[in-house]
This record gives structure tokens, sequence and C-alpha cells, in this order.
């Protein structure tokens, strides 16, 4: 499913998986009301909104909800991989984060290596055992400047295919 811009119809379609998933699974992610603005074969793009709910004292993002954004960002195209063969399941081994700027706007995340995600996906899915990978993505308040890094991420991806029961 190849997209770059994703059109009002889709972005509503697949925010709404991702906002219905995250409430089934995550509920605290649902909290951050994270939104898709691109998903392509090799980038996704998701937006999380400062809001009373992301803010802390200082009425910057919090980092926990940067580092849910971060986690989302890499996770939506395991999601959609492992969505076609329901026998994966995943977990975040690790997590690093840089956080170089405040986060003081609504914060896009961004992770470039859709493609090597979905090769993870297919490569946990044919060998059976723990596959794991590190991933990166970043963080750009798009109100202040679009081009400026205010956080990077280092997110190592573990998937395995479920045993079959018996």
């Amino acid at each position: 499913m190849e997209h770059t811009q994703l059109d009002t119809w889709n972005k509503i379609k697949m925010t709404a998986f991702l906002r219905l998933y995250a409430f089934a699974k995550i509920p605290l992610l649902s909290a951050i009301r994270p939104t898709l603005l691109e998903v392509s074969e090799k980038r996704v793009e998701l937006k999380v909104p400062l809001s009373r709910f992301t803010k802390n004292h200082l009425g910057v993002m919090y980092f926990g909800a940067l580092s849910m954004g971060a986690e989302a960002a890499v996770a939506i195209k395991a999601v959609h991989a492992i969505q076609k063969n329901k026998n994966i399941d995943f977990i975040f081994k690790d997590f690093k984060a840089d956080f170089l700027k405040r986060a003081d706007g609504d914060v896009h995340f961004i992770c470039d290596e859709g493609a090597a995600v979905l090769a993870l996906v297919e490569k946990a899915a044919q060998s059976g055992v723990r596959e794991n990978q590190t991933f990166h993505s970043y963080a750009v308040v798009p109100s202040k400047d679009p081009n400026l890094k205010i956080a990077e991420f280092a997110v190592t991806l573990s998937l395995k295919k479920r045993a079959p029961k018996v």
C-alpha cells in the first residue's frame, strides 16, 4: 500500500485504525490522540498534539508523550504488516532518546525506515525465532521549524512468530 501524503479519507481511516488499536491494546497511547499524516512503503509520519494531556509543568511536551510518539512511528508499519500474518507478536526491547530542543508545539514523529520494518516482520515470519532490529526516528515541531529535529530516537523492535496452539 503505497501512499505519500494521505488523502483525507485515508487519513481518517488510518488514524481511526491507529486510535482503535491503541484504545484496545495500549490505552495510554490513545490518550495522546496520535494522528497519521503520512504512510508509505518507506516513511511514517504521525502527529501528537500539545495538549493538557501531553504537556508537562513547563508547558512543553512531556517526555513520556514524546516516547510514545517515537514508538508509534516505528510500530505502525509493524502492526499493519502483522495484520496479514496474525501469528507474530512484537514488543520494544530497548529505547534510546536524545532530546535536543523543547517540544513547544504539536510534534510530528517521523520514521524513514518503513521498508526495513516490513523486512523484519517477513524475516520473523519465515525464521520462527525471535528477531531484533534497531530503528531510528526523529521528532520536529513544524510550527516552529519543520527542518529542526527536536529529538532523535532509537528503538529496538523484537518480533517472534507465535507457537501454534495445541
